[in-house]
């Protein structure tokens, strides 16, 4: 089965992305909020106590991020003027109301995350499908005033109607696709995917990988300078935080240091995920 969802295209055979102020690269922080389950196993350090009910090991390293990491990132986020691209689970809304508030209160870009990141986004049918985003939707506009533009789905999923449901729900993009680094339209539906890294990720780079703080901060000035020289055509970095993750007390200053080096650079574009989705409709070719 071949992946019906977009066309192959190949980059060197695009028409060149422009970015405002002849930036080469659009920079966003996608800053992953999620509401855990006690009672359901999720994203693990430690897969030996991953079943149990209550696994206190693992719910607490996730619960960490809601409680302490997010507050010691939005303080770095500050300090460099950084807007982010808020995806939240609508278990947040209800749960965890200060940040929602801290993120209103920056403006921050809201997408929908699923309802929670116990649960994945899959085995859907069309009208329960429907009546999920609808619901998810609903929610997070009631919470932030604003109605999502974009959708990524826990652990990046989703069913092949996807697309169609957001396209049919007022949604313009996904994040779900990680095959590029410029924005693309869709197959079947009018939504773009935005690139999203799974390889410029915290959770992987920390917890899959093994890395550390230093070899974070590489790789994030790595991955930027590569895609300033992949000129003459724009690209897009989307820099993956978990509070959980690069929340800890022992990792923060490595993002620091990051967003210091990014905000430092011309030819960066910082912004955020709807925004390059609203300038990549107005400029790029159809």
């Amino acid at each position: 089965m071949h992946a019906d969802v977009f066309d192959y295209s190949p980059i060197i055979e695009r028409e060149p992305v422009q970015w405002p102020g002849d930036a080469k690269v659009a920079v966003y922080i996608g800053l992953n909020i999620e509401h855990f389950h006690v009672d359901r196993p999720s994203t693990s350090l430690v897969e030996a106590t991953a079943g149990l009910v209550p696994d206190a090991l693992n719910y607490g390293w996730r619960d960490y991020g809601a409680r302490v990491g997010i507050w010691r990132v939005i303080e770095i986020l500050d300090r460099y003027g950084v807007r982010a691209s808020a995806l939240i689970n609508s278990e947040v809304c209800e749960q965890y109301p200060q940040i929602v508030a801290a993120g209103r209160d920056r403006d921050w870009a809201w997408l929908a995350h699923g309802r929670t990141n116990s649960s994945i986004h899959a085995n859907l049918g069309p009208e329960e499908e429907r009546a999920e985003l609808l619901e998810i939707s609903e929610t997070i506009h009631k919470a932030t005033g604003q109605q999502p533009r974009g959708w990524m789905g826990p652990a990046l999923t989703e069913t092949f109607q996807t697309p169609a449901l957001l396209e049919e729900l007022g949604y313009g993009y996904t994040l779900d696709w990680t095959n590029d680094d410029q924005p693309y339209r869709l197959k079947h539906a009018d939504v773009l995917s935005i690139p999203y890294s799974v390889e410029l990720n915290d959770l992987g780079i920390f917890s899959l990988k093994g890395q550390t703080g230093r070899e974070f901060e590489q790789m994030v000035i790595d991955h930027l300078n590569q895609l300033m020289t992949d000129v003459p055509t724009g690209r897009v970095m989307g820099l993956a935080l978990h509070p959980f993750i690069i929340g800890q007390p022992a990792r923060a200053k490595y993002l620091d240091r990051a967003l210091h080096y990014i905000t430092s650079q011309t030819g960066v574009w910082l912004t955020t995920s709807d925004q390059i989705e609203s300038h990549f409709r107005e400029t790029a070719a159809t």
